[in-house]
């Protein structure tokens, strides 16, 4: 009888053995089934076992069992919701770290400077990272920047163009968090000390900038013109103040049209002297640089030329010779 036990407890021991070896095996042997980049979504609130389904029927694992049993001796490692991409093979072990610590995939996206917030709702929708009604909702929310500019009407701005890497489903207000942090960051380097202006004056300026010219080296040219105008009392006729008009009226069409000039918004800097609201766009670290430094200059006008940047005039007769030369150059 005796030996009859010890046979059975060997042969239990040699099971238990051979299963711990196959699994020590499966765990640790690299494995993808399907054509990688293999993306999962994990939805929050879903059980262990619906998680190891998911995964296997993906191609991630060869077996739920496996996986199964990794979380089931581990009962307090969590595995956390989310977009995970798996671009390799790799062990079932792996997978398992990657979800309890929550190695979500990311989505990089590149903000153009200039960009204005309707602009990035479209790109962020395109990319999958957010709708586009629910960043205008959040860029709409000005709590994150009370404390800098109470008077925005919004965020725009404040929404520094750069490339981020988001979560995907993290939601758009972490994105717009994120934006405005770097905003906070490289205004922080760039501000001087005693200047008395206002933020919001500053970054309303640095909109117009970032939309008028590209070149670095007109930057701060393009901002003295503006201050000269501000100074004198003369109607700004910024293009780009107009475009954002007809845009808030859900009117732009491409093109600027004489009723757009004609239009009763205080964005519209040929019917409104001074600043508009608010900025019009999100510039970046060179043209907040120039709204705070604009060159000393006498000039009043400035229009594109042939050459692909902009001809800077002091007077009108001196601007309107400009602008002929500039309707010759162009093709016909």
């Amino acid at each position: 009888m005796i030996s009859r036990v010890l046979k059975l407890l060997g042969v239990l021991v040699f099971l238990v053995a051979l299963g711990a070896v196959w699994f020590w095996s499966d765990a640790n042997t690299p494995y993808l089934h399907s054509q990688p980049p293999v993306e999962v979504d994990i939805a929050p609130g879903v059980s262990s076992r619906q998680i190891a389904r998911q995964l296997q029927e993906a191609g991630v694992i060869r077996r739920r069992s496996t996986f199964l049993l990794m979380h089931y001796l581990r009962p307090r490692k969590t595995l956390k919701a989310g977009f995970y991409s798996f671009d390799r093979r790799i062990p079932p072990k792996e997978v398992f770290r990657q979800l309890v610590m929550g190695e979500v995939a990311r989505q990089e996206v590149t903000i153009p400077e200039g960009y204005n917030r309707f602009a990035i709702a479209e790109l962020v929708q395109a990319v999958g990272l957010v709708e586009r009604e629910e960043f205008l909702k959040a860029s709409a929310d000005t709590s994150l920047i009370a404390d800098l500019s109470p008077l925005a009407p919004s965020l725009e701005g404040y929404l520094f163009p750069d490339t981020y890497q988001f979560p995907r489903h993290s939601g758009a207000v972490p994105i717009v968090r994120a934006m405005v942090n770097r905003f906070r960051q490289v205004y922080s380097a760039v501000r001087p000390l005693d200047d008395e202006r206002s933020l919001h004056e500053i970054v309303t300026m640095a909109s117009l900038v970032e939309t008028e010219t590209g070149k670095d080296d007109e930057r701060a040219v393009v901002a003295s013109v503006f201050y000269n105008r501000l100074r004198l009392g003369i109607p700004l006729q910024c293009d780009p103040t107009v475009v954002y008009a007809a845009i808030l009226q859900n009117s732009y069409h491409g093109t600027i049209r004489q009723v757009d000039l004609q239009s009763n918004s205080p964005y519209n800097t040929y019917a409104y002297a001074g600043l508009p609201p608010g900025p019009i766009a999100n510039p970046g670290k060179a043209s907040l640089f120039a709204a705070l430094h604009p060159a000393t200059t006498k000039y009043l006008y400035f229009v594109a030329n042939s050459m692909g940047h902009h001809t800077f005039s002091r007077t009108l007769a001196e601007h309107n010779l400009a602008v002929t030369l500039y309707r010759r150059s162009l093709p016909r």
